[in-house]
């Protein structure tokens, strides 16, 4: 059976390479198999992912989703600071590592609970500067064209990548003039000293 996948594999990859688009050879039983294992499994992926989020939301989300498809009201909820919030966050992100449910994150090992835990931090600063765009304070920031997926599941890397890389405040915003003359440090910093003004400014235009 596994040389029949493999080789099914190859004859998969000549196709391809000949211009051959895949759904051509679906006839074939063994590609057949492989195409419907490669769509069960991105099916159970966004099950596991994204299912607690339609049940919470009563949205819907897949692995192309990024910060710009959530909507207002959800944007703010997860912005907040909260336990609501956080339980929310463990959902999407145990599920998109698949290391459970966000009730079981307390039986899980220390390793995995810190990672939970720093990758649930560099997630809601994604959230909580993506409102700020919103409102119009910030251009842009680093990781805004990530899919949530990727957010969560290159959260290190793409954390060490943001260093040195500050929200950028929007010219018109009144504090941009301190805001220039800032280190990148202290930029950020003083981006994260707006968020409760961000939050209730949010709360009142959108909320």
């Amino acid at each position: 059976m596994a040389s029949n996948v493999i080789g099914g594999l190859i004859r998969l990859i000549a196709r391809l390479a000949c211009g051959i688009a895949p759904h051509d050879e679906v006839s074939d039983p063994e590609m057949a198999k492989i195409v419907d294992l490669k769509t069960y499994r991105t099916q159970i992926f966004h099950d596991r992912a994204f299912g607690p989020w339609k049940k919470r939301f009563d949205e819907t989300y897949d692995l192309t989703s990024q910060l710009a498809d959530l909507s207002n009201k959800t944007l703010l909820f997860l912005s907040r600071p909260g336990d609501a919030g956080t339980l929310a966050f463990y959902e999407i992100i145990m599920g998109t590592l698949n290391i459970g449910t966000a009730a079981e994150f307390y039986t899980l090992d220390k390793q995995h609970q810190l990672k939970v835990v720093d990758t649930h931090l560099f997630l809601v600063d994604q959230m909580r500067f993506e409102l700020m765009r919103r409102l119009g304070w910030v251009t842009r920031f680093h990781c805004r064209f990530h899919t949530l997926v990727k957010l969560i599941q290159d959260a290190e890397r793409l954390k060490v990548e943001s260093r040195g890389c500050p929200p950028e405040l929007s010219p018109t915003h009144a504090d941009y003039a301190t805001f220039r003359d800032l280190t990148a440090l202290d930029k950020e910093s003083y981006i994260r000293r707006l968020l409760s003004e961000a939050l209730e400014s949010f709360k009142d235009q959108f909320g």
